[in-house]
């Protein structure tokens, strides 16, 4: 495995376009170094705690709790019919002392809670810890908390920038096209919204798991500190491991097409309920329709049709998308 591309010496104004965009990921040494948070938890769990605890709005959140047999590795169980973690609601002041009060433990349950919107659970926090993204970005920002953790690989389709703001994390990245090498499991039974890699990062069964070999020679290491962050192009597959008692990870997710586009992941749905089971000769004329208007559309696809009479073949708008979206419903409530 290689180390992920680093740049060092960026502060949030310079992040920019370039970097944004990236097709690769980049680990940015210490970008968030400055922020309140960071200080605070290098100086302490309990005053990253305590720092967390000033701007807690007082409503539940979600963490998954797990035995400490699980060794912090939330997954499904054994025969893919259930998980081996539990939700709970919670007060995010009693997760906080829950994590303190296991700090020692050489075997702690292993204590999470993930993607946390922060402007309704922490109303405050990014007045003193924040990036500008940009005007034309308008990302969502979560908080991350817990302990010893590992989330199997796993993708977004968003674009990522993650900052370690306690503790270290370890990311493991593998390229989009890696996907036949990582044994996804069910697209619509997963532990945390994702569908995961269904293999052991830390315990690679190849005889079960052959092709993860290859999986592997591809795959870019980012070993991180309080204050880095690391951006994560749409569609990388990704392992995340907290590795210290106590974690905290704050990210950014946007999308590089209009808000008013749908997510890509009810069309890879749709096509499966209405594409994947039909004769062969069928799929193959499908295949070459959705790359004729889709995967290879450019200005000659539709050149033939008056600009006003190309509709749905002209470039997509707001309007547009919410008509094709209740049409869509339409047909799909018949």
């Amino acid at each position: 495995m290689l180390p992920v591309a680093e740049l060092r010496g960026l502060t949030p104004r310079d992040l920019n376009d370039r970097i944004l965009t990236s097709t690769q990921p980049l680990l940015l040494r210490g970008l968030v170094a400055q922020w309140p948070m960071v200080r605070a938890a290098l100086e302490s769990q309990e005053a990253a705690s305590a720092y967390l605890k000033r701007f807690y709005a007082g409503g539940p959140v979600v963490a998954m709790l797990g035995l400490p047999d699980i060794g912090g590795r939330f997954f499904y169980n054994d025969d893919i019919s259930g998980f081996n973690f539990r939700p709970v609601h919670a007060p995010l002041n009693g997760v906080l002392d829950e994590l303190e009060a296991h700090r020692n433990d050489e075997q702690p349950p292993a204590i999470y809670v993930g993607s946390t919107t922060i402007d309704a659970c922490l109303p405050g926090f990014r007045s003193e810890n924040d990036v500008d993204l940009g005007k034309d970005r308008d990302p969502l920002a979560s908080i991350w908390i817990g302990n010893r953790t590992r989330i199997a690989a796993h993708y977004d389709a968003p674009d990522n920038l993650a900052c370690v703001t306690a503790g270290r994390r370890r990311f493991t990245l593998f390229p989009p096209d890696q996907l036949p090498n990582l044994y996804v499991g069910p697209l619509d039974f997963t532990p945390a919204g994702q569908a995961i890699s269904l293999v052991d990062l830390h315990a690679p069964d190849f005889e079960r798991f052959p092709r993860f070999a290859e999986a592997l020679e591809h795959a870019q290491v980012a070993e991180m500190e309080p204050g880095d962050a690391l951006f994560i192009p749409s569609m990388w597959w990704h392992h995340v491991e907290a590795l210290e008692a106590f974690n905290v990870l704050v990210n950014y997710w946007w999308r590089q097409s209009p808000h008013y586009m749908d997510t890509p992941t009810n069309a890879l749905m749709y096509a499966i309920m209405t594409i994947r089971d039909l004769p062969p000769e069928q799929r193959k004329a499908w295949e070459g329709l959705f790359r004729h208007y889709v995967f290879e559309q450019d200005d000659d696809t539709a050149a033939h049709i008056p600009p006003a009479a190309q509709r749905m073949l002209a470039p997509m708008t707001e309007d547009m998308a919410r008509a094709l979206r209740a049409q869509l419903l339409k047909r799909m409530n018949r």
